[in-house]
């Protein structure tokens, strides 16, 4: 249970030596920062089409396809349910694929067709059955949007540690994207609905253009970032299920994480509460997540140093006491400004998560294996988390009102935090990124 030197068996590097590392960290800067400015337009254009979908999609089911909330779930719930299907084959593919694009490119040239898609073929599906359109629909955007995100994000973090950058500063444009998305897509959908859907066609041309001539990886550096002596066999991949530590984060994640997106699906409804009218709560909302998005864009920049000096593991650790902290203090809190100041503090907790996963598998895992345990620990794992506690959230707000249901998921993110305390392995520094061969911290 020794938390406090880099794992040498679970976690170590396999074809990762520190004359390699020492090399990433002697590269030119120069030939760095030409490698660099791609990849944050690439988080831009993707998930600029994440923030238009997720924010617009029910309301063009609602008012364009004239669902009920029924159908327009059952889409939700098979876009979420068959990424449970893509995420573990769409890690190990790419595990295997390392800096080719095949995989990559497949989805980004896929959300071109979300245009085409809804002008012309959603609708005669739902002429022929719902749900048939709904597991359609889902199985489309979910090879795009919720399988897809773990294929975009493990490439970027890989590329950031060949081209000897920080994710974070590339995460910064998927930031950038969903304020942009804000104020475009609503103007859109007012002028017509189905522009929505070809804007994210614009921004999926963008991203494959991005991801054909402008993201390039410093190849001498590739292995730092994964095998490329194709040696990764199905052996390999299956022995991840016999790391204890996968299963530490897996449970991590499932607990400190996936609560908080629970948390959040109907935190606006318990907020309202504080407000004589509705409209005020929803004005304040807005303002006040206005405000979260500007506190995350901001911590964007300096979070991988902080990250670097006390290491991802202690940042997950210290992500998951402050989501446990901003849970029971909004359950305890007397009026809207407490539960504002509460609620700034996800503007804090989405950098430290971003930038501490990253930098923790690529840290405490064999290097080769990125896409895969971050896929099953991250992502799947999640999912499931989040659709187990979405329905017990649910019924506990109906029988014992949301104080008391958000005091117990705050008990239960400090005690899964406490359990990560103990159990959770500590990182290699140097095969994390977070310093250099003799042990200086990166900047």
């Amino acid at each position: 249970m020794d938390t406090n030197e880099p794992s040498t068996n679970e976690g170590a590097v396999t074809g990762t030596d520190p004359k390699k590392m020492q090399s990433i960290d002697q590269a030119s800067s120069s030939k760095h920062g030409s490698n660099f400015w791609g990849f944050p337009l690439t988080h831009f254009s993707y998930f600029f089409i994440w923030a238009v979908i997720n924010g617009y999609l029910t309301l063009w089911m609602e008012q364009v396809g004239h669902l009920n909330g029924a159908e327009s779930g059952a889409v939700f719930s098979m876009m979420a349910g068959i990424s449970l299907i893509y995420q573990p084959f769409f890690g190990v593919i790419s595990d295997k694929l390392l800096f080719k694009k095949n995989l990559i490119l497949t989805i980004a040239i896929a959300g071109i067709f979300i245009g085409p898609y809804f002008q012309w073929l959603f609708m005669p599906l739902l002429n022929i059955n719902s749900y048939l359109a709904a597991i359609i629909t889902g199985a489309f955007l979910s090879f795009v949007l919720n399988g897809g995100v773990s294929v975009i994000e493990q490439y970027v973090q890989r590329a950031s540690l060949a081209n000897h950058f920080e994710y974070a500063h590339s995460r910064v444009g998927g930031s950038v994207a969903g304020i942009v998305a804000a104020l475009v897509a609503g103007r859109l959908f007012i002028w017509s609905p189905n522009s929505i859907f070809w804007i994210c066609t614009l921004a999926a041309i963008i991203l494959v253009g991005l991801l054909v001539f402008s993201d390039k990886i410093n190849l001498n550096n590739a292995s730092a970032a994964g095998d490329t002596s194709d040696s990764l066999n199905w052996k390999t991949v299956l022995s991840v299920f016999k790391l204890k530590n996968l299963w530490v984060l897996a449970i991590f994640y499932m607990g400190a994480s996936a609560l908080y997106d629970v948390f959040d699906q109907q935190f606006i409804i318990f907020f309202k509460t504080f407000f004589h009218t509705a409209a005020q709560g929803t004005l304040a909302y807005s303002y006040m997540t206005s405000a979260q998005t500007a506190i995350e864009f901001l911590l964007m920049f300096p979070m991988p140093l902080i990250i670097n000096k006390i290491g991802s593991r202690n940042g997950l650790i210290i992500y998951g006491f402050i989501t446990a902290i901003r849970i029971i203090g909004s359950a305890l809190s007397p009026n809207w400004i407490w539960i504002i100041g509460f609620r700034l503090l996800a503007g804090l907790e989405m950098p430290l998560l971003l930038t501490s996963i990253m930098k923790y598998i690529a840290g405490a895992f064999d290097i080769r294996l990125y896409a895969t345990i971050y896929a099953l620990a991250s992502n799947f794992a999640k999912q499931i988390s989040v659709f187990i506690f979405s329905s017990v959230a649910g019924g506990l707000y109906d029988s014992i009102g949301y104080q008391h249901t958000y005091i117990y998921m705050g008990i239960v993110v400090a005690v899964i935090t406490i359990f990560a305390m103990f159990f959770l392995k500590k990182e290699n520094p140097v095969q994390a990124g977070e310093r250099d061969s003799e042990g200086h911290v990166l900047r």
